[in-house]
């Protein structure tokens, strides 16, 4: 974009990631638009594995070179989000904890990153699954960067005690050490567990782990399941049903991702706009959407 955008050109933002032809963040992001009257355009981005950084300060000078508007911000999906921090001036409290971000804002000042992951699930599994977190015991899988991303907010939901398994036991155990400071702050007892014992009868299970995206077996036993307990799976649609169906299979309420990837994109949206959409019925029409192309 080598001109002055025209003062009526919507605001620009898009997700940065690789892949990206699969995201539903563009269809979200209209519907909050259209909701709340936001003027903005949202587009997808696939950057090159090894040129993230050119590609995202591309975006943020040029914009796409289809729209008009100035790039104001952007969402980062993988495997870009352990990039992010190192590349913006200011990060949130817990971008810096989980020491990822998939949420940037384009100030004058400097870029600010933020990771609204955490807050997307715990949004989910509280407003929309109907499960107040205080006091639960719940069970993580998975070290990666999807776990770093919630485990923040889970625990500022002070939960009794959070358990996070690992089939790596000292990435587990590294998580946990970052984080156990945040724990006692929240009056939530932090511990590392192996996957194959992990404890059982937990409240909430959150698979965060790379299973389902492989199309690999549940990589813990059905123990730690009880009649109940709402099982979360972050992925969605046909990865994440493997998952679910073990867990109703088991007597547990089995949930996919598409209620966080919603609550995540309201969290960015209130970030760049000022104004908290409606997720409901933005909810709502996501998983109709889906089901009319299954």
């Amino acid at each position: 974009m080598t001109s002055t955008p025209p003062a009526d050109a919507p605001d620009l933002y898009a997700v940065l990631g690789n892949p990206v032809e699969h995201s539903q963040s563009p269809f979200i992001h209209g519907e909050f638009a259209r909701q709340t009257g936001e003027r903005i355009d949202y587009v997808r981005v696939c950057c090159p594995l090894d040129g993230f950084a050119p590609a995202l300060r591309r975006f943020a000078a040029e914009g796409d070179g289809v729209h008009r508007g100035r790039p104001r911000g952007c969402n980062v999906t993988v495997p870009f989000k352990f990039e992010v921090p190192r590349l913006a001036a200011r990060l949130s409290e817990r971008a810096t904890l989980a020491q990822a971000a998939n949420t940037l804002r384009f100030d004058t000042d400097g870029w600010y990153a933020d990771n609204t992951d955490g807050v997307g699930l715990r949004r989910d599994v509280e407003h929309n699954a109907g499960m107040p977190l205080a006091g639960r015991r719940v069970l993580l899988i998975g070290a990666g960067g999807a776990a770093a991303g919630v485990l923040g907010p889970l625990l500022a939901a002070a939960p009794a005690v959070v358990t996070v398994a690992n089939r790596t036991p000292d990435k587990a155990h590294a998580l946990v050490q970052r984080h156990a400071g945040w724990a006692r702050r929240h009056g939530a007892t932090l511990n590392a567990a192996p996957l194959d014992a992990p404890g059982a009868g937990f409240d909430l299970v959150v698979n965060a782990s790379a299973s389902s995206l492989a199309g690999q077996a549940v990589p813990v036993p059905a123990t730690v399941l009880r009649v109940g307990t709402l099982a979360v799976d972050l992925m969605y649609g046909p990865a994440a049903t493997g998952f679910t169906g073990w867990a109703q299979a088991n007597g547990a309420i089995g949930r996919d991702g598409l209620g966080m990837l919603v609550e995540q994109a309201a969290e960015a949206f209130a970030l760049w706009r000022g104004v908290r959409p409606d997720t409901a019925p933005v909810l709502d029409a996501l998983r109709a959407r889906l089901s009319d192309r299954s």
